[in-house]
């Protein structure tokens, strides 16, 4: 199971494929991997995130139907806990994280499953926190071409 950040649920789901860039195609196509494997889950945090800004009633209901068929990883009141402490050790380092970052990478331990983000974020709170960022095989930028 691999915890799936917003920002790769919006590449994929909000975004058209002329849109993105060949690596962010290439991330698309590791979630649909993960999708494929039934291995993609998400939390209601990272739902409510990807399901804000939409205007169109009828386009908010079609994403949220399709963000139902995805596991969800339930939180628990010691994940709100465990996200505080987090978000302390990460400042005590200098690094000031999100509530919401923080409740994700609490989940994402409690589960102890890797995330799958692109928000550099959290490549430094995975420097100080007992979190796995999950890193899907890309092809170098010189390759694509």
């Amino acid at each position: 199971m691999v915890l799936v950040d917003t920002t790769i649920w919006s590449l994929a789901l909000r975004r058209r494929s002329h849109q993105l860039s060949p690596l962010e195609s290439q991330l698309v196509a590791s979630w649909a991997e993960l999708v494929t494997f039934g291995r993609a889950a998400l939390m209601g945090a990272v739902r409510q995130e990807v399901l804000s800004g939409i205007r169109a009633e009828e386009a908010f209901e079609a994403l949220n139907k399709k963000l139902a068929a995805f596991r969800l990883l339930e939180t628990l009141p010691g994940d709100h806990v465990q996200a505080a402490r987090f978000f302390n050790r990460c400042r005590s380092h200098g690094i000031a994280g999100s509530h919401i970052d923080m409740l994700i990478c609490a989940t994402a331990f409690r589960y102890d499953v890797p995330i799958f983000t692109t928000d550099p974020d959290f490549t430094g709170y995975a420097r100080h926190l007992p979190i796995h960022l999950y890193e899907p095989e890309l092809t170098a930028p010189g390759d694509l071409e």
